[in-house]
């Protein structure tokens, strides 16, 4: 059975019990506010031992200044988690962004992201956003997870966030 639980500073080391590995058959590009599928054919690995100290880097980072991480346990197994981060974004500051959403390969299409993203916008609700800020991968599987939870195309592009991963999908989720 799964359970949920908010994670603390001291899940830290829980992180590299995700199996984010993936095969990825195609990916969006973004032009000229479109997204265009482009096939592929590849494997992504797990975390090696930089991604995965540059993930915990990020998660500590939020907690620390006052973001928040949903954690979803099998047993004793951490099998996904969200982050809500800290940082107002949008013209108006009225937007929080998911920094980092993962859920174990096994454990995939089985409601447990969903509940995330859902445990995560209420928390941002709660704090006074109005929506959620997606910085997706560009991948197919990611991209329809975030619509499927209502993410939409945002013209609205954060300037930090695209400077730091320009090829991802930039999406919006009002709430």
């Amino acid at each position: 059975m799964i359970t949920y639980q908010v994670m603390t500073e001291e899940h830290v080391d829980k992180l590299k019990e995700i199996d984010r590995s993936e095969h990825i058959d195609l990916i969006y590009e973004l032009q000229n506010g479109q997204m265009t599928e482009l096939p592929q054919n590849h494997e992504c690995p797990s975390w090696d031992g930089e991604l995965l100290h540059e993930m915990e880097g990020r998660y500590l980072l939020e907690l620390r200044n006052g973001g928040m991480a949903i954690g979803a346990f099998d047993a004793d197994t951490l099998v996904g988690f969200g982050v809500l981060a800290h940082q107002w974004r949008g013209e108006q500051q009225d937007r929080l962004q998911v920094d980092l959403m993962y859920v174990s390969r096994n454990y995939r299409r089985q409601g447990i992201g969903t509940q995330i993203i859902q445990t995560l916008a209420e928390e941002a609700k709660r704090r006074g956003a109005k929506y959620l800020y997606i910085s997706s991968t560009e991948t197919r599987s990611a991209v329809s997870f975030y619509k499927s939870n209502g993410g939409q195309l945002t013209k609205d592009v954060d300037p930090e966030l695209f400077k730091k991963e320009p090829k991802d999908i930039h999406m919006l989720v009002e709430l």
